[in-house]
């Protein structure tokens, strides 16, 4: 931007830009920031001016969704998508030039259950604000008319009432914890479960329901989504994992790192206790007392290599990280890593401690390690700096369903996407969070004091922000409502405390008082933790023949017991594992020239003065050979006298002149042809 509008210099670049470019497209304007927008008004600065540098007629093409204004912390604002349009339009009816604003009422994504719901809720003025202006009401129409569609509104899971213990008394009945959140991703985790187990149809597609129909919408990473993710595998339905995860905040890859800051400096006591109270080695409270207690001035380290004989498990410690001491100077981190989870059995023993969900975080790092190895020197404290530095954070692309998978990811990142079926379960809950810094529209920036202290030009900031948050909360229901195609539950937990006004669950709830039909669920028949209340659902039944199957295959839960080839030994490979080349020895090649040799190449000079002669010569008339031969031997550059001249193109046209070679260098002969053969079990090249 600043170079665009910086006068002098820029005027050049735009002339050249202008002189090459006739047509500009600019897909998913509601999220381009003013900077951004800036750039494209400088580009299309002469589209609009009359004659400009092309003579061709110009075109801006802008694709946008005020409504799916969703990435403010990128400064995206649908107001700014509003003005650009308004601008030009203007300059286009200046120009008197064509102006169309095209509005994409119908949707080809979603059924009209799905839809009618949306029309429903944002037929609200409460859930409009920040969508659409007062009079401008939002409908879709179904391009998937006749189609299956539902919509299901369950009720909230309330946390549940239990007797206050008694004062001072004893712990000896077990109380289990209540935690709506994790009660709701057990019931989300049956009714996944059940589906796949019952084949359930999904009556669109004329085809069981799959795991990859399925995804998960969250407005932020949290607990939940860790409970869902395990509830899921706990029922063995294939999971994608959460699209985002910062492995060193996780439990299995925080061994790991442990256990090479230890491999770094053996003498750091805090660590060694970390590694050995790890899923590694598998030491509790009592046998890390009596190997620290009474070592007085030795190092822990030093206290378990004396003290080995007394215990087979400090037997076991001290031989591992002994061999793995001896390893680490001469293997890099991924070799380093990926034998104590494989060889080691590492892997198995995290997962016997924190689940199968700790093998994501374990893929992912070694993953982060390889591909260290492959821009750095492969040191293993360079590569535990490097992971510190950037805190470790993952992105992982759950675009597709190309595995068949349940994706469960945050609204922001499936924008884009879409599922036949969409569970929003976090709905109870609102934004609270505000920028802790504000600008004004002079623009100032602000730091807010605290409440008590605030003036009046903060105190208007920060309402002003307060009213973009709330809107923003509003635009990104109509996001993750609009990624359902089929099906699209609306779920919810409480908490003891009152809802925040003006939440998702109540928008939806109001909308659909008098929308669709009430129903009664009953989630106990799913998850033990489950309940029973009162909701609403949204139908249309299938009332067109289903026009194409997607040809998906139906979903064969994996069962306990491997298939017979994965038990079976490989075939042997061929021998040796690359190829025979005569021309090169078996064995490592010998130098190139000899330390005593004092012929300064000469005779690699020779050879390859021969061989190029043997390479051209055979495509010239015979009659020209042997001048083209002394012609090139003369050359300077090649250092021969008259006589090493005249050898050499008398040895060279023998060969050529030979009756016995004269297939091989006729007119029509190749100079080189590689040959590629087996002997007997060798292949030779």
């Amino acid at each position: 931007r600043a170079l665009l509008e910086r006068d002098g210099g820029a005027s050049w670049v735009l002339f050249k830009l202008d002189g090459g470019i006739d047509h500009i497209l600019i897909d998913e304007a509601q999220d381009t920031n003013p900077d951004q927008w800036a750039v494209v008004r400088a580009l299309a600065e002469e589209f609009f001016a009359g004659l400009g540098a092309s003579k061709a007629t110009r075109t801006v093409f802008a694709v946008g969704d005020t409504k799916q204004s969703i990435y403010s912390f990128q400064r995206a604002a649908p107001e700014e998508f509003d003005a650009m349009r308004a601008y030009f339009r203007a300059r286009a009816k200046t120009a008197e030039q064509g102006w169309d604003d095209v509005d994409l009422d119908m949707s080809f994504r979603s059924t009209a259950a799905v839809l009618g719901t949306i029309d429903e809720v944002f037929a609200q003025a409460e859930a409009r604000d920040g969508l659409a202006g007062p009079d401008h009401n939002i409908h879709h129409e179904p391009y998937r008319e006749g189609q299956a569609g539902l919509v299901e509104l369950w009720p909230p899971v309330a946390p549940e009432i239990q007797d206050e213990r008694a004062p001072w008394a004893p712990p000896v009945t077990a109380r289990r914890e209540d935690h709506p959140a994790a009660r709701l991703a057990s019931v989300i985790a049956g009714c996944i479960g059940n589906w796949i187990d019952s084949g359930e149809r999904l009556e669109s597609r004329d085809r069981p329901v799959q795991p990859g129909d399925i995804m998960v919408l969250v407005r932020r990473r949290g607990a939940f989504v860790e409970e869902l993710v395990r509830a899921l595998k706990q029922k063995n339905v294939p999971v994608a994992g959460v699209d985002r995860m910062v492995l060193g905040e996780q439990l299995a890859v925080r061994d790991l790192l442990a256990l090479g800051n230890f491999l770094l400096l053996p003498e750091d006591d805090l660590t060694l206790a970390v590694v050995l109270k790890g899923p590694l080695f598998g030491f509790d409270d009592d046998d890390l007392f009596e190997l620290a207690y009474g070592r007085k001035e030795q190092t822990l380290w030093h206290r378990l290599r004396s003290q080995a004989d007394r215990s087979t498990k400090f037997r076991m410690a001290l031989d591992e990280l002994t061999s793995l001491l001896a390893r680490v100077d001469f293997v890099a981190p991924f070799e380093l890593f990926a034998d104590v989870l494989a060889r080691r059995r590492g892997r198995h023993l995290i997962a016997t401690r924190l689940g199968r969900d700790a093998n994501d975080p374990l893929d992912e790092f070694l993953a982060r390690a390889l591909g260290f190895e492959r821009t750095h020197t492969p040191s293993l404290q360079a590569f535990l700096h490097s992971f510190d530095a950037d805190r470790g954070e993952v992105k992982r692309d759950l675009e597709q369903a190309m595995r068949n998978e349940v994706r469960v990811m945050t609204v922001h990142g499936s924008k884009g996407l879409q599922a036949p079926i969409v569970f929003l379960p976090d709905t109870l809950q609102v934004p609270t969070q505000r920028p802790e810094l504000l600008w004004t529209k002079d623009p100032y920036l602000l730091w807010p004091p605290r409440a008590r202290f605030v003036e009046p030009v903060s105190r208007a900031a920060v309402d002003q922000a307060v009213i973009r948050r709330g809107q923003e909360y509003r635009r990104l229901l109509y996001v993750a409502m609009t990624r359902a195609e089929d099906r699209l539950y609306i779920c919810g937990w409480n908490t003891r405390n009152k809802p925040p006004e003006g939440n998702w669950y109540d928008l939806i709830a109001n909308a659909l008082a008098n929308f669709g039909e009430a129903a009664s669920f009953d989630f106990t028949a799913l998850s033990e933790l489950g309940w029973q209340g009162e909701g609403r659902r949204v139908t249309n039944p299938q009332t067109v023949p289903v026009e194409t199957p997607d040809g998906s295959q139906n979903y064969v839960p994996m069962t306990g017991v491997l298939p017979g080839w994965a038990l079976q030994q490989p075939a042997p490979e061929d021998i040796p594992p690359r190829p025979l080349t005569p021309s090169h020895p078996d064995e490592d090649e010998p130098a190139l020239r000899s330390p005593q040799g004092s012929d300064a190449g000469a005779g690699f000079r020779r050879g390859l003065l021969v061989h190029r002669l043997l390479q051209i010569l055979p495509e010239m008339a015979p009659e020209t050979r042997r001048g083209a031969a002394r012609r090139f031997l003369a050359r300077r550059v090649h250092g021969l006298n008259q006589s090493e001249q005249d050898a050499l193109a008398a040895e060279v046209m023998a060969v050529l002149g030979d009756p016995d070679f004269a297939a091989l260098f006729g007119p029509r002969s190749r100079a080189e042809v590689p040959i590629v053969g087996r002997i007997g079990d060798y292949i030779v090249a």
